[in-house]
């Protein structure tokens, strides 16, 4: 199995796809999200820009450098995920956390993360969620914690997910339904 330490990754993974296609009208059952992501696995750090379009059907999601190289380019169409790195290498599998892990080394819960970036449990699994938005909310599911620490507009703005030894930070800038 190919692992590449976090930095790296997103440093190096997506230079020919940086972009995301045009939006498009309303996705249904679907968001589009950019902001800033800072990874931590191990003793390993990494931080990025990441741009996501999300609908029941599909996701694409795209992880840039700071200064806005591509790294890695994950794309979801019903139950079939694929990501391509800045350096053409393409990775099939079937799940999310499967594919990141193979090619990225950590795993990105993206199964979940629709629901959780969205200040809610996935539905049909176990989860606790504690706290509220003015006093700091709390959600655990599938061994990950969520933390909200700051929301927007009513939405979450600022966020922790940790599972063992990974961190991922995200600080969503923009959102759109």
């Amino acid at each position: 199995m190919v692992r590449f330490a976090p930095a790296f990754a997103l440093a190096a993974l997506l230079g020919a796809c940086a972009s995301l296609p045009e939006a498009g009208g309303p996705l249904p059952g679907g968001f589009e999200l950019s902001g800033r992501v800072a990874v931590r696995h191990g003793k390993d750090p990494a931080s990025g820009k990441i741009f996501w379009r999300h609908s029941d059907d599909s996701d694409e999601l795209l992880i840039t450098s700071p200064i806005g190289q591509g790294i890695a380019r994950i794309s979801r169409e019903r139950d079939r995920f694929r990501l391509v790195t800045g350096d053409k290498q393409e990775y099939h599998a079937a799940d999310a956390e499967s594919l990141t892990e193979q090619a990225l080394g950590w795993p990105l819960p993206l199964a979940g993360l629709a629901d959780w970036v969205q200040a809610r449990a996935s539905p049909g699994r176990p989860a606790e969620m504690s706290g509220d938005a003015d006093q700091g909310m709390e959600l655990r599911q599938d061994g990950w914690r969520i933390v909200y620490e700051e929301f927007q507009g009513g939405r979450p703005h600022r966020m922790r997910l940790t599972r063992e030894d990974l961190e991922i930070r995200l600080i969503v800038d923009r959102w759109t339904n």
